[in-house]
Order: structure tokens, then sequence, then C-alpha cells
């Protein structure tokens, strides 16, 4: 944590004390005004009764003060309706003009990131969004199920969309760029989920459709932040439920089966491929009378062990992704045709195509594609008011063996103009550790300590990175970053939350562009402190 704040300014450590000493105020507070209405009376009858056994599924909610009041479902006919809405306002130290379609915030380090600003901030804790889910019997231990749902901007109400976030920028100039990102949620109707299948009491379950990635799934369970978009890197980044890349968090035409038994359960996940494959020519000069069809391969699976014993439980799992995409800054236009970052070379090789293009450049991305393989580890344990977590995965990856051409598509069907599928020049490894505890402060206030970090490996040839020889995105390097937050929950629905994240990076992971001799990011570190509140139903 002393190297991750080393190169922060006088000014934003006298910033970050002053949020840190704010928040454990706020929860003392809290924990003063809560701690009577927390703990009954010896002498109170009601306290030395035991609690009544919660019914196996919960009632549906029979008043509008009964919503309010309690958690009970909006259920009608064994169809529920639920989502959340989650907004706050945070400054950032280094960050950009804010962006309709995001739907992260802007609490991370970023390559764009230019100035101090205030901001209206989406999700902090939870991606506001709306879904329905459906669970109806069959036959006697057998169900079918059905899941649909989809996020959106809780101030602009557009559809969560990063994939937009880099098409509205595109042929602007660096400098003038709003908030630019990547992420699985690209404009769908149901950017979120989108399934149906069969459930078994003994059997497990077996779903298909759009469905969250096994790391998605276990990075929520094992993320001490729980993928708070404001307080942890791997909610935010998305690079580790993704198994290598964020575009991969979520799977579309994928079946999924999940089994427990006893204190085991088993989860396998299987991606079919879809899409198109672009096209691509080996000529040096090659034009798109001469581009060939490449074909999609774009498959991915992976498999999730897992166990609870007492207060302990932990999750093993392992992805494999084919034709993973990765969207790093907007394309090149009129604005930007001397600026000295992101190329549109459209072609796998990174040779220029002459004449007409492929297809229009209006709309589309630039991607990186790569084979990934990942594996990762998770713990937590539970101790009196204390919940521990820790987590570690290990992400290989590869150029890939079936190359995307330009015309290929990714999430939300947007299609890439531009395409490298030479990027690596040997295998790049990227490490990502993270640990931390939440405190549960009487029964309605939560604090919570985060710390993640990633390390990525020198995988340029050759390998001259260094402050002299310049840095590239192929070098090795590392980020950073530590999170405090409190959140306080006045009723079962309705919390407020504060608190601050720190980030930076180094080395060639702190290098905003991959082409040519690296082109740094504005600023290598990022203070973000938040407030902000949430509803659920």
């Amino acid at each position: 944590m002393v190297i991750a704040f080393r190169h922060a300014i006088t000014g934003e450590l006298h910033m970050l004390k002053k949020w840190i000493v704010a928040s454990l105020a706020v929860a003392l507070m809290i924990a003063s005004i809560t701690a009577q209405a927390d703990t009954a009376s010896p002498a109170d009858p009601q306290a030395a009764q035991p609690a009544p056994a919660a019914p196996s599924t919960p009632a549906a909610c029979s008043s509008t003060q009964e919503f309010f009041a309690t958690d009970c479902p909006l259920t009608w006919h064994g169809i529920t309706l639920y989502g959340a809405y989650d907004v706050g306002f945070g400054w950032v130290s280094h960050g950009m003009p804010t962006n309709g379609h995001n739907y992260e915030g802007e609490s991370l380090v970023n390559r764009n990131g230019n100035r101090s600003r205030y901001l209206i901030e989406p999700n902090n804790l939870q991606q506001t969004g709306v879904g329905i889910r459906a669970k109806e019997k069959i036959v006697e231990g057998w169900t079918v199920v059905f899941n649909a749902s989809t996020g959106f901007n809780p101030q602009s109400f557009e559809m969560a969309n990063l994939a937009a976030t880099n098409t509205v920028n595109n042929g602007r100039a660096r400098q003038n760029y709003s908030f630019a990102g990547d992420g699985a949620r690209a404009g769908q109707a149901f950017n979120d989920e989108i399934y149906g299948g069969i459930s078994s009491t003994d059997f497990g379950t077996l779903t298909f459709g759009r469905q969250r990635a096994l790391g998605t799934d276990v990075m929520l369970q094992y993320d001490p932040a729980g993928g708070a978009y404001a307080f942890s890197f791997i909610g935010y980044n998305g690079l580790m439920a993704g198994g290598g890349d964020t575009q991969d968090t979520r799977w579309d035409n994928a079946v999924k089966y999940r089994l427990t038994y006893g204190p085991f359960h088993v989860g396998a996940m299987y991606k079919f491929t879809d899409g198109q494959g672009g096209c691509y020519s080996a000529s040096s000069t090659w034009t798109a009378a001469t581009c060939t069809q490449e074909g999609t391969h774009n498959q991915a699976y992976g498999l999730d062990v897992g166990g609870t014993y007492n207060k302990f439980s932990a999750d093993f799992v392992y992805q494999h992704v084919d034709q993973a995409i990765s969207v790093v800054n907007p394309l090149l236009g009129p604005e930007s045709l001397t600026q000295p970052y992101q190329s549109t070379l459209n072609s796998i090789n990174t040779n220029p195509i002459t004449g007409a293009n492929v297809i229009s450049p209006a709309n589309t991305e630039y991607g990186i594609v790569t084979n990934n393989s990942a594996i990762m580890g998770t713990a937590k344990y539970t101790w009196d008011a204390f919940k521990f977590f820790v987590g570690y995965e290990h992400i290989r990856q590869m150029n890939p063996n079936n190359p995307l051409g330009v015309g290929a598509t990714a999430q939300g069907g947007y299609r890439l103009s531009g395409v490298e599928d030479n990027n690596l020049d040997s295998p790049k490894i990227v490490q990502v550790w993270w640990t931390g505890v939440k405190y549960a402060l009487g029964s309605k206030t939560d604090i919570t300590v985060s710390y993640y970090h990633e390390l990525q490996n020198d995988f340029r040839i050759p390998t001259t990175c260094s402050v002299a020889a310049g840095f590239r995105s192929s070098c090795g390097g590392t980020l950073n970053e530590v999170s405090l937050y409190v959140d306080h929950h006045f009723t079962k629905r309705f919390d407020a939350y504060a608190g601050v994240a720190y980030s930076d990076v180094s080395g060639g992971l702190a290098i905003a562009i991959p082409h040519g001799p690296g082109v740094p990011y504005y600023h290598d570190n990022n203070l973000a402190p938040t407030i902000g509140a949430r509803f659920i139903f």
C-alpha cells in the first residue's frame, strides 16, 4: 500500500485522509444511533424467544407498506420483478467529461483522464437495472426457470453501453474525449442476462442463453466490495471475471450447468460460436477485392469447483476463450489525424488497406484479438462480525490460432473496422491478487476495506523496457487499487454509502496506446471519493 500511494501528490493525500476520517466518523455515529435498536434488553420477553424458521420461498408483498418496510419479492403468478437504482456524487483527481452510455463511473485510473472533476457517478455499489425471473413447477422435483435482466445509466436512462462510449468519440482528438471504456454491456436489450432452462432438486440446473461467465459469478461472491464499480478494481475492470478480457464477463449462446451436493458444488459452461469473422488478406497492399472471409471460432468453456465448510468457503475456476476481443481506444478521424496514438490499420498484420474500405468505419471499433486461458482460486471466512476475502487469478493470453478480420463482430453486434491478431510478441501473463475485510457494525452498517494488485509480465521482443529506452504496452507493469467505504442500510431496500478509492499504474500498464513508441497515460494515478444511495426491489 505504501508503494501504491507514493505517486500521489500532497493535495490528494490530504483529501484521502479527510475522506477516510469522515467515513469512519459516519460509521461510528451510525453505530451509536443504531446500537440500542439492534440490541434487545435481557428483560424483553421477545428477545428470549427463538426466531421462527424462514420459509423456503419468501412470501410475495401483500401491500405497499410491506414492500417498503421489508424485502418481500414483487411476485405475481410465479413471475418476480426485481431491480436496483444506484447513483451518487464524487470527485476524481484525473477524469474525463461524463458520457451518457457509461455505467461504471470513473473511479479507476484511466489512460485518458486529464484533470480533476466533480461528477455524477452511476452504479457505485450495484448496476442500476431491472429484470424478471420465473420458476414454475412442472412435476414433483422439477421446475422450469427463466431470467432476463438489463442495466442502464441512472442519470441518462440510456442502456448500459460501453461500446458506444468509444464510437461517440471516434475521430476526436485524445484531449477532447469524453469517458471511453470497454465491457460486455454494449446496448443489448438484455445486456446482463437472458436465459431459460430446467432445474431439478436432485440433478441440478441446466440453462441456455446469454449468461454471466463462471468467473463473473465467483467474483461477485468473493470480492470484498461485491463488484462495486466505485470501490473494486475487479468489478470495474472485468479483466478477472472475463478470464482476460472484460467483453467475456457474459457469454452469448451459452449453456450452463450447476449442481450442489451436500457442502460441494460444481459448475460447467460452454459457449457456441456466433457472429461474423470478417475478412483478411496476407498481402501488404491489399484491397477490399482481395479480402478473404474469416470464420468465427469464438467458442469458450469453463469449470467451477467449490465447497463450504462451517464458516469457510472456496471456489476454483478455469476459463478458456478463443478469439477474445479487447477494445483499447476510439478510432482516428478528422480531429486526430496527426495524433501519436491508436492506429486504425485495417488488417491482421497491421498492413494498411489501399483503396475503398472493406466496411465503413462509422460506428465501429478497433479490436485486439487473443486466445485466453485463466485459472482462479478464491476463499472467504466469517469470524464474528468480520468477513475475510482473498483471491488470485493467473491469465495467459496468446495470439489467436484462428484470426479475425475486418468486419468481425464484437459484443452487442458492433463491428471491427480495425483488427490486430498478432499484438503479442510472446505469451502475455497477467496475475491478479486481491484481499479485503468486511466488518458488520451492528445489523445495519458495513465497513469494507479492499486491496487489488495486477501484475503484467514483459512480453516484448526485444526485451528493452526502461525509463531510458522507453516503455511500451508490452513491457511489464503493475496496477494497484485500495478502497474504503461505509454502507448503512436504513431499511431492507434503501441504503447510503460513502467511501474513497485510490489507484495507480506503472511500467507497461501505464502506456495508453499499444502502437509504436509508448504514449503514456496523462496521469498514472487517480483519487476518487464518492457518496451515494441505492434502492433495491
